[in-house]
């Protein structure tokens, strides 16, 4: 597997034919992505990759253009049924430890640049909180979960005092 280093944000334009050659060749690159969990057994590494009903998953694909698939031990959510298809053709991954393939088929001349944006969104979202009290990403994904069930509105979250830590509690009268 070829390792990719620089990391920029990818632009659409070129790729999409706006202004790169419309006769640029098409290639298919595959980057693997290991999740640490031997180094933190006890994190959920999985519910932080694909956040609440799969979404942020779904944003790391759409923002970067590539596929993004999770294989490995602790791939299927039911370990019973992960234990069942072990062997069978199609889920030889099960076998290998967790981790992510980042597929895209892009552009000669863009496709690095999308693999390394998802290879640091990805890696970004893999690194255990180091405060155990605080976890930005989890309480992002918390709020945005209660936004999907309906028992946060988004107007009511943005506009609520204790997102800006300067503001103070209005005091009320009792």
């Amino acid at each position: 597997m070829r390792k990719l280093h620089s990391v920029t944000q990818p632009s659409a334009q070129g790729w999409l034919g706006t202004s790169g050659s419309a006769t640029q060749q098409i290639i298919n690159k595959t980057l693997r992505i290991e999740v640490p969990v031997d180094k933190f057994p006890n994190f959920n590494f999985m519910g932080r990759i694909l956040g609440p009903r799969g979404n942020s998953l779904k944003r790391v694909e759409q923002i970067t253009g590539c596929r993004v698939m999770i294989r490995g031990r602790g791939s299927i959510k039911d370990t019973v049924k992960e234990e069942k298809m072990r062997d069978k053709p199609g889920y030889e991954h099960l076998n290998e430890p967790l981790h992510i393939l980042v597929e895209a088929e892009l552009p000669a001349n863009v496709i690095d640049n999308h693999l390394n944006y998802a290879r640091k969104i990805l890696e970004d979202l893999l690194k255990p909180p180091v405060d155990d009290t605080f976890d930005d990403v989890k309480e992002a994904q918390l709020r945005e979960l209660a936004i999907l069930n309906g028992t946060e509105s988004p107007a009511h979250l943005l506009m609520t005092p204790f997102n800006n830590p300067g503001m103070k509690r209005p005091k009320t009268r009792q």
